[in-house]
């Protein structure tokens, strides 16, 4: 009986424990093809907050979470994206790219682009958590980014956070269709492999 007792605390604290970030880029969990996307607020550019799952149950999506605007391989990323843009709406795509910046940042980042893709703020981390992708930044790197003035998202207890960038293909029904996720922030996969797989899963 005791034993009974304690497989059901265990399995109790492992599906229902509240997502957080993980030690190191290395260690994230993200949610793998399959799984159904939680839900999670988010903020458009204006500051409004409203439901990522209810968004992302509109249409079939690619959803892009990179670092923010200041790192050079997201905007190549979200270039990369852009160039691909039309055949991925006409596939009946939406683009939604999220990230940690604030508010302020992701404003005036929209300013700078002419991309369609839908650019949304986490700034309280919510989605980061939810996907299974944020990690805290280790003390000497937060240091030399914010010697760059670079202004990281904090996490409740004021450590720094970021997420390993990922990409995932989900479903109308709210299903990962793909999950890709590398905690070495300099490889993405390429615009052609997107654009491949996007047009495999639409069939």
């Amino acid at each position: 009986m005791r034993y009974l007792v304690l497989l059901a605390v265990l399995f109790t604290t492992t599906v229902f424990a509240k997502p957080g970030p993980a030690p190191s880029a290395e260690e994230v969990r993200p949610l793998l093809e399959g799984m159904t996307v939680p839900d999670a607020v988010v903020s458009d550019t204006e500051g409004s907050p409203f439901s990522l799952k209810a968004m992302l149950m509109q249409k079939p999506s690619i959803v892009l979470f990179y670092r923010g605007g200041w790192c050079p391989y997201c905007n190549r990323q979200l270039a990369g994206l852009k160039d691909i843009e039309k055949p991925l709406t006409d596939l009946g795509y939406q683009i939604i790219a999220i990230s940690p910046q604030s508010l302020d940042e992701l404003a005036s980042q929209e300013l700078k682009t002419e991309f369609a893709a839908t650019l949304l703020s986490d700034h309280k981390l919510n989605a980061l958590n939810a996907f299974g992708i944020s990690y805290y930044v280790d003390e000497e790197t937060a240091t030399r980014y914010k010697g760059h003035n670079i202004a990281l998202a904090m996490d409740a207890s004021g450590k720094p956070v970021l997420p390993a960038p990922a990409l995932f293909i989900v479903d109308k029904a709210g299903t990962v269709q793909l999950s890709y996720v590398n905690p070495d922030y300099r490889v993405r996969p390429s615009a052609a492999l997107i654009l491949a797989a996007a047009e495999a899963l639409a069939e």
